[in-house]
């Protein structure tokens, strides 16, 4: 089996060189680069599996990298793990919301980094690798959900989830009207061994919600304990 290819994205050399040990000791092939130009050619001429991107570069910012990465059509799906001192509550949200599938601040733990990496690369392959007898219909077959081509449809008309976005509705209707705390869910999405905060994936139904636009409702808040899917739609709270 190939290793699977993650580009770090980092101009400070000592942490992308920290970054790049620890993935080589994952058995995962690493390579850096040190500016957001830099990052986006080389994306362009070989998509990595998974992306480790810093915010502030000194060129092509990270957000708007991520921005970019996921208007494309080749890089849409691209996972893309942000890893940077900017650790402001509106920070981690504005990076979650246009399309990064987890946030890590400066300074961190290499080992909970590569934790993360591993349930994000873990996500991806397992969506992969499933298949059509696992395609799901629900709300009288107006949303689909196909694992195998990791693809969500609304009334026909494709939707474009981030891989935590699509984890996250997977999970919820497998088993519609069963209540999932948030930890169940980080579980579920990103493996047992990952520490994310209740605020992380709020944020990630929130914008799950906004892209799933009429249909936002089957997604219900069940108050004090965490999330379900409803057959029924209900007002967002």
């Amino acid at each position: 089996m190939a290793k699977p290819s993650v580009l770090i994205v980092e101009d400070e050399p000592d942490i992308a060189e920290l970054i790049r040990f620890h993935c080589d000791r994952e058995g995962m092939d690493a390579r850096t680069v040190g500016t957001g130009k830099v990052a986006l050619d080389q994306v362009k001429r070989e998509t990595p599996d998974l992306l480790i991107l810093d915010l502030m570069l000194p060129d092509v910012g990270g957000l708007e990298i991520c921005r970019r990465l996921k208007q494309w059509p080749e890089t849409r799906e691209l996972p893309i793990v942000m890893v940077t001192a900017k650790g402001e509550e509106t920070d981690i949200v504005t990076g979650l919301e246009i399309g990064a599938d987890d946030y890590v601040v400066k300074p961190f733990s290499p080992r909970i980094l590569m934790a993360r990496v591993r349930a994000v690369l873990r996500r991806k392959l397992d969506e992969q690798n499933t298949g059509d007898d696992n395609r799901l219909e629900r709300l009288d077959r107006r949303l689909v959900i196909d694992p195998d081509r990791h693809v969500v449809s609304v009334d026909g008309n494709v939707v474009e989830l981030t891989v935590t976005e699509f984890g996250i509705l997977n999970h919820l209707a497998q088993r519609p009207g069963f209540v999932r705390t948030r930890d169940q869910i980080i579980a579920a999405v990103h493996g047992r061994n990952v520490i994310l905060s209740s605020r992380t994936i709020d944020v990630h139904v929130t914008a799950l919600r906004k892209k799933l636009g009429e249909l936002a409702g089957c997604v219900e808040t069940v108050r004090g304990v965490g999330y379900r899917f409803g057959e029924s739609l209900v007002a967002v709270e």
